[in-house]
């Protein structure tokens, strides 16, 4: 596996080596040892998956303390533009974001640590996977519009298709203005 730092602390973006022939493929999603070597040595104690259709924007979404969540990411099927984008008050990169596409043809994968904001939208039709290092808890959950104005993400998409959820979420500004 070839695992890539970005210039964002702790957001690792991970491409596996596939083996390939008439029959298909294989390769390795994930395994402890070589991740923890790389830098990711959280347990993950929870998987979760998604379908959605193109057009589909999820996020941006957080899990508060003691509930934070690492999560590994990636597309068992379609194309995603993911977003992370850093909340940790202390980071000097807070209020900074990544993006990445993912891809089920590259089988790529990002390392999302705790303390970050998370969404995807699905350029095609798309089964999203997440590992999680921490349980859901309904009360921690917190999120972030969007379409935020401060933090301007390109999403590569136009008229998203967004949760009623979602919509109600709170603006970066808002929700970290006692900082």
């Amino acid at each position: 596996m070839e695992f890539r730092k970005t210039s964002i602390e702790g957001l690792i973006e991970i491409y596996p080596r596939i083996f390939g022939d008439a029959r298909g493929h294989f390769f390795e999603s994930y395994r402890q040892d070589i991740f923890a070597q790389n830098g990711i040595p959280f347990q993950f104690v929870q998987d979760n998956q998604s379908f959605s259709t193109a057009g589909v924007l999820r996020g941006l979404h957080f899990q508060n303390t003691p509930f934070s969540q690492g999560k590994l990411v990636r597309v068992v099927t379609g194309k995603v533009i993911d977003v992370a984008v850093d909340i940790r008050p202390n980071s000097p990169t807070f209020g900074k974001y990544q993006k990445f596409t993912l891809d089920a043809s590259l089988q790529n994968m990002v390392y999302i640590p705790e303390g970050f904001a998370h969404g995807f939208a699905a350029l095609e039709d798309s089964i999203f996977s997440y590992k999680c290092t921490n349980n859901y808890n309904k009360a921690s959950e917190g999120g972030i519009i969007w379409n935020d104005p401060d933090l301007n993400i390109d999403w590569g998409i136009t008229n998203p298709n967004v949760s009623e959820k979602d919509l109600e979420l709170t603006t970066f500004k808002d929700l970290f203005s006692k900082i």
